[in-house]
């Protein structure tokens, strides 16, 4: 089974900025998640983006005035993020999204964990783990922010394939295969070549996490809880330290 490192790694990496619509789009779509958020806005804010890609969030976040820790475990995204965000105050470490606090000197007065990231972890107990940490960490008053998919009732049939992004050298399809936690995500790339067409078939694991149960996690480290509608799909739970 390939590990979520390794599928970004040797599979998503390369085109990660392409399948999210190319720099422009995808940091405009960025900058307006944060600006519906209405985070804390204070110049010089602390915040901590937990596997922050090529800065989809982190880059507006900086450009507003915020010094930013972005944490990913592909060294190629972060390469990307340093590249589209030359000057701005981030901070690209890679390593693992549990390990955050050996990067923050100051609490945070937000934690973002965004665009899936979340059901990258191997099981809920990881989760469970990466909540009370930020609980712990986070300014008095802080806010969490995380957004998922709701993979915890499963499509059926032909909805398990999902074309996610295609043009006339690339197409990008996901299938969905379910076990009881998780979802088995295969992304299956097509590329036009000199020589013709050529396929590429990588997958790996998702955890299959309910809101609910999620909701609960966080109201039980002391945090209110928000829930919403998130980009593409998502689901987007925006929880206060009280």
């Amino acid at each position: 089974m390939t590990t979520v490192a390794e599928h970004y790694e040797r599979h998503l990496g390369p085109i990660y900025l392409w399948m999210a619509g190319g720099a422009e789009a995808a940091l405009a779509a960025g900058s307006a998640e944060i600006e519906a958020l209405n985070l804390p806005a204070a110049r010089e804010a602390v915040v901590l983006d937990l596997g922050a890609g090529f800065g989809m969030h982190s880059i507006p976040l900086a450009r507003r005035g915020a010094r930013v820790t972005a944490i990913d475990s592909s060294a190629e995204l972060l390469r990307t993020l340093a590249e589209l965000g030359g000057g701005l105050p981030v901070q690209t470490v890679k390593d693992d999204l549990l390990c955050f606090q050996s990067h923050v000197a100051e609490a945070p007065s937000a934690i973002l964990c965004m665009g899936d990231t979340l059901t990258h972890l191997p099981e809920f107990g990881a989760v469970e783990e990466l909540v009370e940490l930020a609980s712990r960490k986070i300014a008095p008053g802080g806010v969490f922010v995380v957004s998922f998919r709701d993979y915890s009732v499963p499509l059926r049939g032909e909805e398990r394939f999902i074309p996610v992004r295609s043009d006339a050298a690339r197409i990008l399809t996901c299938f969905l295969e379910y076990e009881p936690e998780a979802v088995l995500v295969h992304d299956i790339i097509h590329e036009r070549t000199a020589g013709g067409w050529q396929t590429r078939v990588s997958h790996y694991r998702k955890l299959r996490l309910s809101p609910e149960r999620l909701i609960d996690c966080l109201q039980s480290k002391r945090f209110r809880v928000r829930r919403e509608s998130g980009m593409r799909g998502m689901v987007r739970l925006v929880a206060q330290r009280v």
